[in-house]
């Protein structure tokens, strides 16, 4: 009885009850804003960022030095974050696997003159090893 009325008396007090729920609240909020805002992103996806920041900076060098693409604006999809192959018996202990595109869309000037989307569509199913039905080229 003695413990029950201790509890009774500490929650008993306005104040103290107060600041429990005050403090109940803010760790409830923050479990929910952890779970909808990526606050910390994990190292993979600064991995697929930066790989794709750098294939699509590539990919624009490329396509702006063909005629008649004009300005143009890519945005890649990418499959995984890539990996880490740890190899036996070698002199290298790991081979860094680069992550996948899956698909890529660009908007160019010239995206709808056909012979202009040809060139675009050959020229990135060649530098991303990707099949043409995963490539969309549009003005």
């Amino acid at each position: 009885m003695l413990q029950g009325s201790k509890l009774s008396a500490v929650l008993g007090d306005r104040r103290t009850l107060k600041w429990a729920l005050i403090i109940g609240a803010a760790a409830v909020a923050l479990i929910f804003l952890t779970s909808v805002v990526d606050i910390f992103p994990s190292d993979s996806s600064k991995v697929i960022d930066r790989y794709a920041s750098q294939t699509e900076s590539r990919l624009l060098d490329i396509l702006s030095s063909i005629d008649g693409v004009g300005e143009a604006k890519i945005f890649l999809t990418m499959d995984n974050s890539g990996e880490n192959v740890y190899l036996k018996n070698s002199d290298k202990k790991t081979v860094s696997i680069e992550p996948k595109v899956r698909g890529v869309v660009i908007v160019c000037e010239g995206g709808d003159d056909p012979i202009v989307s040809s060139r675009v569509l050959e020229a990135v199913t060649k530098a991303l090893s990707l099949n043409s039905d995963k490539v969309c080229i549009t003005k």
